[in-house]
């Protein structure tokens, strides 16, 4: 029964995260610019935040969901300033001749950078609170179930980073040849 959870968590989090938007088109620049290693950092962090929402929704803790959603306008300005900062900084950026070097800082910046910019986007909770319920996984009593469809949320979205990371020729380790 935790298995069939996680897979569904998967799924829930595979199709939450694969829609493209800001966060993969940043991802998807960081790993052309920066390198691949910085663009999976970019995704997981993603990810993360993903777990956090779908942990939030899958534990049904309406107050910690009533409180982002009503913070909504702030979290959205906080985040747009910061999209409007990464696009100006990449229109005026002069295209690299050669591939970035991959500094560990780097990896730690873009984790960070991109779970906190994912968590101001508090909707993320109402569409995983549609999607479990749709599925019949809402607020559930079952703490092990609950943990298991985290889990797979954060796998889910995690696979889908690293598709999108291994889509280019300068892909992740083990992506290509």
């Amino acid at each position: 029964m935790t298995l069939n959870f996680m897979l569904k968590g998967m799924a829930i989090g595979f199709a939450i995260a694969a829609p493209v938007g800001p966060i993969g088109i940043l991802c998807i620049r960081r790993s052309l610019a920066e390198g691949r290693q910085i663009g999976l950092a970019t995704g997981l962090g993603a990810a993360t935040a993903d777990a956090a929402y779908g942990c939030v929704a899958a534990f049904g803790l309406a107050t910690v969901s009533g409180f982002l959603v009503g913070q909504r306008w702030w979290l959205a300005f906080l985040g747009g300033l910061f999209l409007c900062y990464l696009g100006v900084r990449t229109f005026i950026s002069k295209p690299a001749v050669e591939a970035a070097e991959v500094r560990g800082s780097g990896l730690l910046s873009a984790y960070f950078s991109t779970l906190l910019l994912t968590l101001t986007n508090p909707m993320t909770i109402l569409s995983f609170a549609a999607v479990f319920a749709g599925f019949g996984l809402g607020a559930t009593p079952d703490y092990l179930a609950a943990s298991a469809l985290v889990a797979g949320v954060f796998l889910g979205s995690a696979l889908w980073w690293l598709l999108l990371c291994c889509g280019h020729e300068s892909g992740p380790v083990g992506c290509r040849p």
